[in-house]
């Protein structure tokens, strides 16, 4: 019956028509019962007049009742009037049209739905599959799937792409249009500044890596400007394979550390101890003597080799994008094309697109917590990412003129989310540079120069001073 209590034409609270006419018959047959009674006999005057009253006053008082709800404002009259109703703006709306199976169109799905939930309430955003209703086909003048297209809020019409389209293109080509979403997103973090300055003995930290120097494996490269100092073989193998001069003979520049006598060595005749701790990484202990050797070995584990074949060992695995000596256990997997490469770092490893043109997708960890993240990419632009938080540190450096460069290799790094980045670089009290969006990272390594690319990480005019 609630139908019957408000006016549909009105939207007041007004008695509705069928019901007043209702009331209006209920009065007319109490009236003629009240005459049938009164002309019934065998009844008291006293019982009759009893009984219509208690009839009467149950009439009334539904009468009553009924007055009340009717006359009672209700709680939107006492609002402002300007609270009554909100209504309901149009959102701009980007409607993508493809298929659930088709392979560009699959790469989409991950975006949309971020899209969906970052901007709920600002942009609309629809999915159609043509495979299940061609007729939608038609009707949007597809010719090619996956098909983007960018209405406004008056339902116009204002762009569409084809093929694959990037999460950061389509919020670039929505800035392009006038809608800025993702500015009101971005998490911006940085630190400019060291949490405290470095105060360590620079003849203490290696010129590769910045770590500390372990005066058991320090490695010295003489140089006609000075010593260069290194925490490791290793780190003087990824100097080494970075170099652009002719490297004939250069290893008689060398000195590695005896690790029995903690004295100073010739490179290229001493023997090297070469074994793996729990995580596969190689560990290099040098020695001058072979019989000092053979003692650690028997204590340790490990082979005994010359420098020829450790120098094969150490640049067998090198970056897919600068052509540096990695470990894999330090490294980004990266593969493109069905082919396995490495990224010396995460920068690097989304590098590797820009180097070979190809769509790769990158396996990198989260520096603070080991947790893996998964990138690809498609014509050289972000298609997936896992998980969707993850975020990149872009480590940097102040040169002496004020201008910003990057911090080097050993400075970056993903993270699985901004929470992750900002303890780690708590706990790296001597980092500089800001949280950056991955794509952000991977375009940045797109937007390089052929030449560029050539140099990247080569330690040519800044070789070791």
């Amino acid at each position: 019956m609630k139908f019957l209590l408000q006016c549909p034409c009105s939207g007041g609270s007004a008695i509705h028509p069928v019901l007043l006419l209702a009331i209006v018959a209920a009065i007319w047959l109490v009236a003629r019962w009240i005459r049938l009674m009164f002309r019934k006999e065998g009844i008291s005057l006293m019982n009759k007049a009893a009984k219509i009253l208690i009839v009467v006053a149950l009439v009334a008082a539904v009468v009553i009742v009924i007055a009340i709800k009717y006359t009672k404002p209700s709680a939107d009259a006492n609002q402002p009037s300007n609270q009554i109703s909100t209504p309901t703006l149009p959102l701009p709306k980007l409607v993508d049209v493809g298929a659930g199976k088709c392979i560009p169109c699959k790469m989409m799905a991950p975006i949309l739905q971020e899209l969906k939930k970052e901007y709920t309430g600002r942009l609309e955003v629809q999915f159609i599959d043509v495979w299940e209703n061609p007729a939608a086909g038609d009707k949007y003048g597809i010719k090619l799937i996956p098909t983007q297209i960018f209405y406004d809020a008056s339902g116009a019409e204002r762009f569409r792409h084809e093929g694959f389209m990037s999460k950061e293109d389509i919020l670039a080509k929505w800035k392009e249009l006038g809608y800025d979403f993702a500015g009101h997103s971005e998490v911006i973090f940085d630190r400019l500044k060291p949490a405290h300055p470095d105060s360590r003995p620079k003849d203490t930290i290696c010129y590769m890596c910045d770590g500390d120097i372990s005066p058991k494996t320090l490695v010295t490269v003489r140089t006609d400007k000075g010593e260069v100092r290194l925490c490791s073989p290793h780190c003087y193998f990824i100097m080494y394979s970075c170099l652009t001069e002719d490297k004939t003979g250069f290893e008689k520049k060398v000195s590695v550390t005896d690790w029995a006598m903690g004295k100073l060595t010739p490179a290229a005749p001493a023997l090297y101890l070469y074994s793996f701790n729990e995580t596969g990484r190689p560990v290099i202990k040098s020695f001058a003597d072979k019989q000092n050797a053979q003692a650690e070995q028997k204590a340790s584990g490990g082979s005994i080799i010359g420098w020829q074949i450790l120098l094969g060992k150490e640049l067998e695995t090198r970056c897919g994008f600068c052509d540096r000596a990695v470990y894999p256990e330090d490294a980004a997997l990266v593969k493109a094309d069905g082919l396995y490469s490495w990224g010396c770092c995460s920068h690097c490893a989304l590098g590797v697109a820009a180097r070979t043109g190809k769509d790769i997708e990158v396996q990198e960890k989260d520096r603070l917590t080991g947790e893996d993240i998964i990138v690809k990419t498609l014509n050289g632009k972000m298609a997936s990412l896992e998980p969707a938080t993850a975020v990149a540190w872009f480590g940097q450096r102040q040169k002496p003129d004020g201008a910003w460069v990057s911090a080097g290799c050993f400075h970056q790094g993903f993270f699985t989310n901004a929470d992750n980045l900002k303890k780690w670089v708590e706990q790296n009290p001597y980092e500089t540079g800001r949280l950056i969006s991955i794509s952000q990272a991977l375009a940045d390594k797109m937007k390089l120069s052929p030449q560029q690319i050539q140099k990247a990480c080569k330690i040519g005019e800044c070789s070791p001073k």
